[in-house]
C-alpha cells in the first residue's frame, strides 16, 4: 500500500507512469534478493510425446513459494523450455567449462572469413560471435518459447518480483528416447 502511495506520488498521480515505476522497483528488488540462499522449491518434469522428457530442479528460499501456483507454473515451464531447446546443456553461461569457452575461441580464430581483418578487430568480432554461441548453450540466455520478447531470465527475474523471494535454476537432465549415455554428455 505504502510502495503504492510513494509510486503515485513520484510520478504525479500518473497511473500508467506508477505503474510502471512499481515494475522496475519489483525487478531492481529481484536483483537485491539474488544473494539470499535458495534451498526448497520443487522438482518439475516434462514429457514430450513419450520421446523426449526432462527433470529440472528450481529452488526457492522457502517451501511455501516452492508450493505456490506461480512458482509451479515458471518450473512447467522452464522445463518446457529445455525440451523445446535441444542445445541447451548448461543453466548459465558462467556454468560452461573453460575448455569449452576456449573451444569456441579457438574454432571463430580459425574462420577464414577473419583472416583477412586486423587484429584487433578480430578479437572483437570472435567475442561477439562465441558470446551468441554460450548464448545458445545456456537456459537462461534463450528467449522464452512462450513470449519471444522475454529471455528466460528475464521471466524467472520477473517470478521473482512477484512473489518476493530468490529463485535459482539449479540443473536440469535431458532424456531423449534412443540415445546414448555418450551421446547424451556436452561436447568438450
Amino acid at each position: 500500500m505504502m510502495d503504492c502511495k510513494k509510486a503515485l506520488s513520484e510520478t504525479g498521480g500518473d497511473l500508467e507512469k506508477a505503474q510502471e515505476y512499481l515494475r522496475k522497483k519489483g525487478l531492481s528488488t529481484a536483483d537485491k534478493k539474488s544473494s539470499r540462499l535458495a534451498a526448497e522449491g520443487r522438482v518439475g518434469c516434462y514429457i514430450h510425446d513419450s520421446r523426449i522428457g526432462v527433470l529440472i530442479e528450481v529452488n526457492s528460499e522457502t517451501d511455501f513459494v516452492g508450493r505456490s501456483e506461480k512458482f509451479k507454473e515458471l518450473v512447467d515451464d522452464l522445463a518446457m523450455q529445455v525440451v523445446a531447446c535441444p542445445q541447451v546443456k548448461y543453466v548459465s553461461i558462467k556454468d560452461i567449462p573453460e575448455d569449452i569457452l576456449k573451444k569456441e575461441k579457438d574454432l571463430e580464430m580459425q574462420r577464414e572469413d577473419l583472416q583477412s581483418k586486423p587484429e584487433n578487430i578480430r578479437e572483437k568480432i570472435v567475442e561477439g560471435r562465441v558470446s551468441k554461441r554460450l548464448g545458445e548453450l545456456a537456459l537462461l540466455e534463450q528467449p522464452f518459447i512462450k513470449d519471444d520478447s522475454l529471455l528466460v531470465k528475464d521471466l524467472v527475474k520477473q517470478t521473482v518480483a512477484t512473489l518476493g523471494e530468490n529463485i535459482k535454476v539449479r540443473r536440469f537432465i535431458r532424456f531423449t528416447l534412443g540415445e546414448t549415455a555418450d551421446s547424451a554428455k556436452p561436447e568438450e
